[in-house]
């Protein structure tokens, strides 16, 4: 499903070059939940990024579903990221003025889908929201926002999640809905990357990827 190979990423600071990947080689395959810890610094996020096609390596490859995205358009790796990959970050990003089911319905606006609407009522319903379609984000619970992006990551039935600290700001009980649904999402042929420092991601992960100064370590 993902396949990194020797990916290098650095970035130019004050008087000085901040690496923040080095040589990372990593895979997830089909029905894996792969958590990915470390020390805050140490290039995680910048490694789910890449890996997104969201930022070019100065490096190394991405191979997402067979197909290396930094070889395509820009426009073309957009629609690519549309089709295959769907994204979870711990603010959430939901648009303030829009409900829950239209901003479960965003991804539409990139690629249109037939049966859209039927599609976001359902995962409303699958993720607890059907009460609270018609409600915007600031009158929603921290756990039920996470639940709306996590919704809307799934609209296009996407092959990978790319999930950046889901938990961060959650409570104990809405942390663990959310990586339940996520631990779901790979039981049914799909595959998960996390970054987390939630130590309770180890009960859901199939396996545990740590980094340290830009190098995945184990």
């Amino acid at each position: 499903m993902l396949r990194a190979t020797n990916l290098a990423k650095a970035y130019a600071g004050t008087g000085k070059t901040v690496r923040a990947l080095e040589g990372a080689t990593f895979n997830v395959a089909p029905g894996e939940l792969v958590a990915v810890q470390g020390p805050s610094g140490c290039g995680k996020t910048t490694l789910l990024l890449i890996a997104g096609g969201l930022l070019k390596p100065d490096a190394g490859q991405v191979l997402l579903v067979g197909q290396d995205p930094y070889a395509l358009s820009p426009d073309a790796r957009a629609r690519f990221r549309a089709e295959n990959i769907g994204f979870v970050f711990q603010q959430f990003h939901l648009v303030p003025y829009l409900s829950v089911l239209d901003n479960i319905l965003a991804p539409t606006l990139a690629r249109p889908a037939e049966n859209a609407n039927e599609r976001a009522t359902e995962l409303a319903r699958r993720f607890g929201l059907a009460d609270r379609q018609d409600h915007t984000p600031g009158e929603l619970s921290t756990g039920e926002r996470q639940r709306t992006a996590l919704a809307r990551a799934l609209l296009h039935k996407p092959q990978l999640l790319l999930a950046d600290e889901p938990t961060g700001n959650l409570d104990e009980a809405s942390g663990k809905i959310v990586l339940g649904h996520l631990a779901e999402f790979t039981k049914a042929g799909g595959a998960v990357l996390l970054v987390t420092h939630d130590p309770r991601a180890a009960e859901y992960a199939t396996r545990t990827v740590r980094m340290e100064g830009g190098r995945i370590t184990s």
